[in-house]
């Protein structure tokens, strides 16, 4: 199960699992959102507590082992004006839903004694710029719930790790930043240039692969040297 897998990391996460030979299934936050080719699709909101209660439910119904929590959210602003129920609401989507699609998945996993979790968080779960209080917040704890987590599950051969990626390469980012944006980030990354979704989703195959038998609890940066300049 790969969260937020239509498009962007989520999408290139979704294609590399796929060419690995695993099957793989993906949500999108429309009811009629279209998966990634050779992936099954379903649609949750969530925003929306109903929605996630309902795709936990059909989650834990299923016996995956993997699950990679891809989905998120953001909205910049100074913490002193910031909307409490926008901080609510990132929170609901960044941290919430990945601890609930965790919860729904990881009895099944100690059972059959395998499973790999990979939670997507960021370079703003490592360091943070202002205005970013809501989403690095929401970044940080969803690291140190994977970390909790990898502790209690490890002797049953579930692996958990996060992942942050740095400034990816995205159509999104792109429409965001503008292309005077997109050339000033790049003058702070050592490589200089952003990454591409591809480069963030084979370390990904990496970690949910039996070629990981040992690297559990652990924020794996790739961002071009971003956060060490």
């Amino acid at each position: 199960m790969v969260t937020g897998g239509t498009r962007g990391i989520g999408a290139a996460i979704a294609v590399s699992l796929v060419r690995c030979g695993y099957e793989v299934s993906v949500s999108g936050r429309s009811r009629d959102g279209e998966a990634p080719p050779d992936c099954t699709y379903s649609g949750c909101d969530f925003e929306d507590s109903d929605q996630l209660r309902s795709f936990v439910e059909q989650l834990s119904m299923n016996e995956f082992d993997i699950l990679i929590n891809n989905a998120g959210i953001n909205k910049i602003g100074p913490l002193a004006t910031y909307d409490p129920e926008d901080f609510e609401r990132i929170h609901r989507v960044n941290v919430m839903a990945p601890f609930m699609l965790c919860r729904a998945v990881v009895p099944g996993m100690c059972e059959r004694g395998f499973g790999r979790i990979v939670n997507i968080t960021s370079v703003f779960g490592v360091v943070s710029k202002p205005e970013r209080s809501a989403y690095s917040a929401s970044k940080f704890a969803l690291f140190g719930m994977s970390r909790a987590l990898a502790l209690e599950v490890a002797s049953q051969n579930v692996l958990v790790n996060c992942l942050a990626p740095g400034i990816i390469d995205t159509e999104l980012t792109r429409s965001v930043l503008g292309e005077e944006g997109v050339e000033d980030i790049k003058r702070q990354i050592p490589i200089g240039r952003l990454a591409k979704p591809e480069e963030i989703a084979s370390f990904v195959s990496f970690l949910v692969s039996e070629e990981n038998t040992y690297m559990t609890g652990q924020n794996i940066i790739i961002d071009g040297g971003f956060t060490s300049a």
